[in-house]
């Protein structure tokens, strides 16, 4: 089938909505990677933990509203269950784009750098904490949150890519097609 100018191309293979447990779970990784950055900041006790606030805020705002105007308003599953649902969350919020601008959108540069300082940020933090004032809980939250970090950016995301019809045009697709 020929492409036509304007017309994006869709993995036609993939999934057209995604289940509920996919969903469910997918939040919850979410709101535990973001607990455990958060009890990582939370041990850095300078100024009332302001460090712990700051990156609750900023990481709730980041992923489920703005990263959700630059990426989602533009997808496919805009309006459908993706694999974490933020296509139906997505439309509750904000207008439909467009998915011809899906690729070029500044979401898909803003989205890898957010989930990456959703990791490094905390780690700094927890670091600095276990150099300070070390306690037990310190290492063991900081392995738990490398832990789901690791998942969620390789084989969550992967597993996710797989099945989704945007791979085709997402930058950050972790399963890329081969050129024949």
């Amino acid at each position: 089938m020929e492409q036509k100018k304007g017309e994006v191309k869709i993995y036609e293979q993939g999934c057209e909505q995604y289940g509920l447990g996919s969903v469910i779970f997918g939040n919850l990784a979410m709101l535990v990677w973001i607990g455990l950055g958060t009890a990582c900041c939370w041990f850095f006790q300078h100024f009332y933990h302001i460090a712990a606030w700051v990156y609750l805020v900023v990481a709730l705002s980041m992923v489920f509203v703005v990263l959700r105007r630059v990426v989602c308003v533009n997808c496919y599953y805009y309006g459908k269950r993706c694999p974490i649902g933020w296509g139906k969350l997505t439309a509750l919020m904000f207008k439909q784009g467009s998915m011809d601008k899906f690729a070029t959108s500044p979401g898909v540069k803003l989205a890898p750098m957010t989930y990456g300082l959703l990791s490094l940020i905390p780690m700094g933090f927890v670091i600095a904490a276990m150099v300070q004032d070390f306690q037990v809980a310190q290492p063991i939250v900081l392995v738990l949150l490398v832990t789901i970090s690791a998942y969620s950016g390789a084989a969550s995301r992967k597993k996710s890519c797989m099945n989704c019809k945007m791979r085709l045009i997402c930058p950050g697709a972790a399963v890329k097609e081969k050129k024949l």
